[in-house]
């Protein structure tokens, strides 16, 4: 375990190990599993401001888009101007390039914490006894290369978090677009980019312990969910309003 994270790998050891035990006697089994799904629930509840500014910042680079888009033609060979003229508009909107960035560099130290976690054999010099639990039979501390392969129980376990995880990457991608009320034919300067890179997570989820992908199976459920609530009730502006309800024709 790297110095750096050991800390936080022991804080989230004791976390992980205490919810176990008090679920334990509901759960049984499953209850170092549940006792992710909470840990990651705590974890993003409690950086849930962060969230919404990032998301904030999401909906302003969307906003902005048309207008960096133009820059960029009329100062295609000026690229200090580009640069001046580019960073004067930010600041003019109160956003910067950056500030749409911060829901997935939140995700980096989560996943990295969970992934040494479930990697070590000891947590403060004793024995990782989260090591020894399983889901449906497999390993919380596997990864699905070194299984006996997709047919088996090791990876059909596997394959049923990364079709849940490119389910919900799938609604987020769909979400997005109404966020920013762009039709179904239309597409945003790096539009193309941006539908493909939350299936990242489904790559990372097959080289990382199933527990680390329980974790961003989790982690990706309550960002869909955070990212819907923060629209629906107009937190994030910039982004386009939530349709009207269809108004109920008066009975005569």
């Amino acid at each position: 375990m790297t110095s750096i994270l050991g800390v936080p790998v022991d804080a989230a050891y004791h976390l992980v190990s205490g919810f176990s035990s008090f679920l334990t006697p509901v759960l049984g089994g499953a209850a170092v599993v549940a006792a992710i799904v909470l840990f990651t629930v705590a974890a993003r509840l409690i950086l849930m401001p962060l969230s919404l500014r990032g998301l904030r910042g999401q909906a302003a680079a969307a906003r902005l888009a048309p207008q960096l888009q133009d820059l960029r033609k009329r100062y295609a060979k000026q690229p200090e101007r580009l640069q001046r003229e580019m960073t004067a508009l930010y600041k003019r909107e109160g956003t910067s390039m950056f500030a749409g960035l911060t829901p997935l560099l939140l995700q980096w130290p989560l996943l990295s914490v969970m992934y040494v976690l479930f990697r070590s054999t000891q947590i403060g010099g004793k024995l990782n006894t989260l090591l020894t639990h399983d889901l449906f039979g497999v390993p919380l501390g596997s990864h699905w290369l070194a299984g006996a392969g997709a047919v088996s129980l090791h990876g059909l376990v596997f394959l049923g978090v990364f079709a849940l995880l490119a389910g919900l990457c799938w609604l987020s991608v769909r979400l997005g677009r109404l966020m920013m009320a762009q039709p179904a034919g239309a597409d945003a300067p790096g539009g193309a980019l941006i539908r493909v890179l939350p299936y990242l997570t489904v790559v990372i989820a097959a080289f990382v312990p199933l527990a680390a992908g329980v974790y961003l199976l989790t982690s990706t459920g309550w960002a869909l969910a955070e990212r819907s609530f923060f629209w629906r009730t107009g937190r994030i502006s910039g982004a386009a309003p939530t349709p009207a309800k269809p108004a109920v024709a008066a009975r005569n």
